[in-house]
């Protein structure tokens, strides 16, 4: 072998030593990336679950109240018609009609808000359209992270496979692949855009 063919078969080993960094640094930085993917996911299904959860709480506690301020309007709408109405009733009964209709009366109006506590109907209504919306942004992430780590799994092992091989446009197309994953997970954590069929 003569020293100039030497020298090019250095230089071409060098060429292809620089290409399987360069493709192992590649790789690092999408195996980083489909982690937090994969994290970025894992927690917007774990969000709209919760969230789905308190929603449908709070909306079962506002139908409680309901039901609850029905009962006492449906009694206080009888001791005004039956009771109160009957001139024979003793003052003293009258009296606790009414002390009683007040009381109930009182319960109805803390049942319709109970800004204190939280806990009237038009809090709880408020909690349960706070927590829908929480659940549905997070429905809108989740196809978006799904999306990404395919896409950046399949990178990961086009360009391995382009290591191994020694085929430097198979590590372009894994690039490509890996860059577009690397967008929807960004697009997953910001919804920077709205893709038609993903959310």
């Amino acid at each position: 072998m003569k020293a100039d063919e030497a020298a090019e078969l250095l230089d071409k080993d060098r060429e292809q030593d620089r290409f399987r960094q360069l493709a192992a640094m590649v790789i690092g930085v999408f195996a980083m990336l489909l982690a937090i993917t994969g994290l970025g996911g894992s927690n917007a299904g774990k969000e709209a679950i919760n969230n789905n959860v308190l929603a449908s709480n709070y909306f079962n506690f506002y139908q409680a109240k309901n039901l609850r301020q029905s009962v006492l309007t449906a009694a206080v709408d009888e001791f005004e018609v039956a009771w109160l109405s009957q001139p024979a009733l003793p003052e003293a009964t009258q009296n606790a009609i009414r002390e009683k209709l007040r009381q109930y009366k009182a319960t109805i109006a803390r049942y319709d808000s109970e800004p204190e506590t939280n806990e009237g109907k038009k809090e709880l209504l408020a909690l349960a359209r706070y927590h829908e919306a929480k659940r549905d942004h997070a429905l809108k992430q989740d196809p978006y992270f799904d999306y990404a780590e395919a896409l950046l799994q399949i990178a990961i092992v086009l360009i391995s496979v382009a290591i191994v091989a020694n085929l430097v446009w198979l590590s372009f197309v894994g690039g490509a692949l890996g860059l577009l994953g690397s967008l929807l997970a960004i697009n997953g954590f910001l919804l920077l855009v709205e893709i038609p069929g993903l959310a």
